[in-house]
């Protein structure tokens, strides 16, 4: 009997387990990553404060030219809200704000002007945040598929996720798994191309990666034959969050797996997860063992992810 591949970098469910370590780890990459995204919020805070610093009064504020936005951010109003607004509303909201609270603020209406900037900012930080655990295991799996296809010699494309084209890969790969939506690589005659979240028609539900039997120049997603591989990809750490997530991705499979048997069809099923606890590691191990899922791999381990890519490239 040939060796099922999870063997490659699990012996028990122990070896799923997210350690304490690797949580606390977690923890700390997204904190840096909030403090990078923040960045720019930063630095228009900063030209604010600068533009705003030459008005006598709160009620100068308006007269400055080239602070509009940044008024009708302090305001409370999103971009996105904005297209919604006609230059009234605008004026409008501008002038709530000085009249209700950066006049009442005295000679501090600028630090008051910066505050709420930088609280409405706060907030578009937050949305962007919520599924930075997904982009980050989205970057990492990446990463880890294009050093093996690397290393391994094989010729690839990317698909980028803005422009939807696809792109050789000519002077190095330097940051390609920042913006990818798919990769296409041909190697010892066997065409492969993997599309990130896509929505699959024969589930009717978006998979969080799928690879595809074919390159991308004939890449049909209704071609149900065409799939080999789905991915269930889970990339929060939080320990809280972790029995919720598992319940969202074995949802997600067992859709996967009922959709495709009816066709009689079985492509490879396996899960990725960031936080990973002992019950969880337990019933995942189980349906390794039982077949339903292909392959599995905690994503704080890079030793699994390597392998995990490994055995995906080679399908």
């Amino acid at each position: 009997m040939s060796k099922l591949p999870y063997y490659n970098h699990l012996k028990s469910s122990e070896d799923l387990h997210t350690t304490y370590a690797a949580t606390r780890s977690g923890f700390i990459t997204l904190a840096l990553e909030k403090n990078r995204r923040a960045e720019p919020y930063i630095a228009q805070a900063r030209a604010l404060q600068e533009a705003a610093s030459f008005a006598q009064m709160a009620s100068d504020l308006p007269k400055i030219k080239g602070i509009e936005a940044g008024l009708l951010t302090a305001a409370g109003l999103s971009d996105k809200s904005l297209s919604y607004l006609s230059s009234a509303d605008k004026t409008t909201a501008i002038n709530g704000l000085i009249e209700n609270f950066l006049e009442p603020s005295g000679e501090k209406f600028v630090e008051e002007l910066v505050f709420r900037f930088l609280l409405t900012r706060g907030e578009t930080l937050g949305d962007s945040m919520r599924n930075i655990g997904g982009i980050l295991a989205q970057r990492k799996l990446t990463r880890a598929i294009l050093s093996t296809l690397t290393i391994a010699g094989a010729k690839y494309r990317w698909q980028d996720s803005k422009t939807k084209k696809w792109i050789e890969v000519e002077n190095g790969d330097s940051e390609i798994e920042f913006s990818p939506r798919g990769i296409s690589w041909t190697f010892e005659n066997k065409h492969r191309t993997i599309i990130c979240n896509l929505k699959v028609p024969l589930v009717n539900n978006n998979v969080d990666i799928c690879l595809f039997n074919s390159e991308h120049t004939n890449l049909e997603i209704n071609q149900n034959e065409s799939y080999l591989a789905l991915v269930e990809l889970k990339g929060g750490i939080d320990p809280a969050g972790a029995d919720e997530h598992w319940k969202t991705a074995r949802t997600a499979l067992d859709r996967i797996h009922k959709a495709f048997s009816k066709c009689k069809l079985y492509p490879h099923t396996f899960f990725i997860g960031a936080a990973i606890e002992k019950n969880m590691a337990q019933e995942i191990w189980n349906q390794l063992e039982s077949n339903i899922l292909s392959n599995a791999a905690n994503l704080t381990e890079e030793n699994q992810i390597i392998s995990l890519s490994r055995w995906l490239c080679n399908l």
